[in-house]
């Protein structure tokens, strides 16, 4: 059965607003209380005309960023519109479908905290199950009904005399008071202009777009990049080839993953008494706490790095490929990783270290050290824009310009969610709210903070919410001050440091303070229109 929801779209019967087993709540709710929904249709618009409405909140993009939104939208009542540019949710777990695609983060911790999953199956879950489970939430608290797939925002701009946001989208012109862009930095893959490209005779692909219909077996590849995406799929590719050879610029710090299969017993337990996945979310909470306070101190880091040197030595004998894959930074200024097959699979025969990629002279590829090999395929593992996100281009504030010529070339924001020049705007995972946590703790935060941004803009009457000038430079040059003296600004090149040289993605304190403060407005910060 399908009913119409407020978008003149129609959508399944169990995501009915009325629906009592999807009432939107934040307090604990397993995700498996509603059916799952792995195959999401199109919802098309009922009528041609344009969209005249004014809606009062209008989220982009539908990872877990816009749905964590969303829900906390619903749960307080407010109007809102959700964006997803794509056919179905799920953002960058959505896009990257590479073999053997996992979380770097436990699954018990990688998730919304009032919406756990008791039936996790791994301790690091893999792609499909992260992506079922935002399907899932999207239908558990009734997401469904405000979703407008194959909706492309290409335009955001601020209007000044209506004191609201006009988008263009690919369905037409929306009007909203506020929109909370979720779009995430992880979803527009980097592609490295290197000199000859044009002459590879053979296929390549990014990681984040998988060619599944190219088959590797036997094939010659060469993977450019042993970054996160790598360290996961090149272990799983390199027993179907022939040869496989890796270009890396900088080793990474690769630490052991403490990965293993959850029983069905302990799934039951989890289903039956909430307390105790509850119990391990707060120890893991406490762990990567410990994990980000202790990047501070050098002989912390010094012990993380002996595990990491430990953990090389055990997949690797050689000592020449042992050199080659040790890196030269200290651990953390890059993002760490965690792998127990990376180095078992750079050790066997069929496999070869190169330093990073120089040139392309036909099927021939050759390294910045002179190293050369032949490739059939060459699979792109560059990762993302994250220090300059691309949304920036299409968003025009108050003074009319972008948003990335008015940061030229350096993101910032208050609390990395509040944009100087952009009214009643704000940014999930915005600039300098990076830590070595769950993403979900920095979402959980700034979805308090915006709600009770909304609330009181809406209570006082005020048309417009923003950030004072003065706050938002203040606030900036402390976070920068606080970064000076952190392992992340310790001289590695990384995506953490933007093209001026700031840095425009880490938070430099605990995710304890980060939650502080995000949980307070204080008003001597904003200006109200």
């Amino acid at each position: 059965m399908l009913v119409a929801n407020e978008t003149g779209a129609t959508a399944p019967a169990y995501a009915k607003a009325d629906n009592p087993r999807c009432k939107s709540a934040m307090t604990r709710m397993p995700v498996t209380s509603c059916p799952r929904q792995t195959n999401f249709r199109p919802m098309p618009i009922a009528s041609s005309s344009p969209d005249t409405r004014t809606h009062t909140v209008i989220v982009v993009g539908a990872g877990f960023a816009g749905v964590g939104a969303a829900i906390g939208l619903r749960q307080a009542g407010i109007d809102f519109l959700m964006l997803e540019k794509a056919s179905e949710p799920g953002g960058v777990w959505r896009e990257n479908t590479y073999p053997d695609c996992a979380c770097d983060i436990p699954s018990s911790f990688y998730s919304y905290s009032f919406a756990p999953n008791p039936r996790w199956s791994r301790m690091f879950a893999r792609q499909e199950e992260i992506k079922g489970y935002c399907d899932s939430t999207v239908a558990t608290f009734g997401l469904l009904p405000h979703l407008r797939l194959n909706c492309e925002m290409n335009k955001a701009s601020w209007n000044e005399a209506e004191k609201l946001w006009h988008l263009d989208t690919s369905q037409g012109l929306l009007r909203a008071r506020f929109v909370v862009m979720a779009c995430g930095p992880m979803h527009v893959p980097v592609m490295p202009d290197i000199p000859g490209l044009d002459t590879f005779q053979g296929q390549s692909f990014h990681s984040a777009r998988w060619r599944h219909d190219i088959d590797l077996q036997g094939k010659r590849v060469a993977v450019i990049g042993s970054g996160a995406s790598a360290i996961q799929f090149v272990p799983a590719i390199a027993p179907q080839v022939a040869q496989l050879t890796l270009f890396q610029r900088t080793a990474p710090w690769v630490l052991p993953k403490m990965d293993f299969k959850i029983s069905v017993a302990w799934q039951e337990r989890f289903t039956r008494f909430p307390w105790l996945q509850s119990l391990l979310r707060t120890a893991l909470y406490l762990q990567f706490e410990t994990l980000n306070f202790s990047l501070k101190f050098p002989r912390a880091i010094a012990r993380l790095q002996i595990a990491g040197l430990k953990n090389i030595a055990r997949g690797i004998k050689d000592p020449t490929l042992r050199q080659k894959v040790t890196p030269n930074f200290s651990l953390g200024c890059k993002r760490i990783l965690q792998s127990n097959t990376w180095y078992k699979t750079l050790a066997q025969p069929t496999v070869q270290v190169f330093s990073g990629i120089a040139r392309i002279e036909g099927n021939r590829l050759v390294s910045s050290h002179g190293e050369r090999c032949e490739a059939d395929i060459i699979i792109w593992g560059t990762g993302f824009e994250v220090a300059e996100p691309p949304a920036a281009q299409a968003i025009f504030g108050l003074s009319g310009r972008a948003l990335s010529t008015h940061w030229k070339g350096s993101a910032s924001a208050y609390l990395g969610t509040l944009l100087e020049d952009c009214p009643n705007l704000f940014m999930m995972c915005g600039p300098n709210l990076y830590a070595f946590s769950s993403a979900f703790v920095m979402i959980e935060a700034q979805v308090k903070f915006i709600l009770a941004a909304i609330r009181s803009t809406e209570a006082k009457a005020h048309a417009s919410i923003s950030v004072a000038p003065a706050a938002h430079q203040g606030y900036n040059q402390t976070v920068q001050l606080a970064l000076m003296k952190t392992v992340w600004n310790s001289g590695c090149s990384s995506y953490f440091i933007d093209r001026n040289g700031n840095n425009s993605t880490n938070w430099p304190w605990t995710t304890f303070y980060m939650r502080w403060r995000l949980a307070r407005l204080r008003s001597g910060d904003f200006t109200k229109g």
